[in-house]
């Protein structure tokens, strides 16, 4: 079984910086893709940011130029660095991973999500 935790979340003055970490942790964990997600109150999770081990990134329109996704790839562990940071930015994040583990007796797939952290940018 495959876990991604994350960390880093917290309170911050707008125009102040934060760095988000995720770690997949498992039994011989090939990751093939991460990606931060967000999510208010009442709205649907949305795709920030999305990486593949050889460093192919993707971004939403909305933090092009402020967030940057970045991969450890001997660590299996996604960061997002956000800085200029927006109160409109609040949310809780989450970093999802996919790949493949090792079960004990075969590699199989996965794919999962973490259990959240909350960034809050205060006007």
């Amino acid at each position: 079984q495959v876990q991604m935790v994350e960390s880093g979340g917290g309170l911050v003055q707008a125009g102040g910086s934060l760095r988000l970490s995720c770690v997949a942790s498992g039994n011989t964990v090939v990751i093939r893709h991460m990606a931060w997600y967000r999510q208010t109150p009442g709205k649907q999770r949305d795709v920030v940011a999305t990486i593949t081990p050889d460093g192919v990134t993707t971004y939403s329109e909305s933090v092009i130029g402020r967030l940057t996704i970045s991969f450890e790839i001997t660590k299996n562990t996604v960061y997002l660095q956000m800085n200029s940071l927006k109160p409109e930015d609040t949310a809780v994040y989450f970093c999802s991973g996919r790949g493949t583990y090792f079960t004990g007796t075969k590699f199989d797939g996965f794919e999962t999500m973490g259990q959240g952290t909350q960034v809050t940018v205060a006007s």
